[in-house]
């Protein structure tokens, strides 16, 4: 079973390459494409930090920029 890294918003923007406005303004709830429990997760508060899974960011990311592109998804 492969585990998935889950990181807070920092260390998820730098694994990712971009930066933390980047990240978190494109959660879904922000007008953007990463989906609640599948790509981020809230904390139990709301002081908590946001977890990301970085392998899923990336994958969306990539899929994001190959549309925009003109590829296939």
């Amino acid at each position: 079973m492969k585990t998935e890294l889950w990181l807070p918003t920092k260390a998820a923007a730098d694994a990712l390459g971009i930066s933390t406005d980047t990240l978190k303004r494109k959660r879904e709830i922000c007008g953007g494409f990463l989906e609640a429990g599948h790509h981020w997760c809230a904390g139990s508060t709301r002081n908590s930090p946001l977890t990301f899974c970085v392998e899923r960011c990336r994958e969306a990311f990539h899929q994001r920029g190959m549309q925009a592109r003109g590829g296939q998804s």
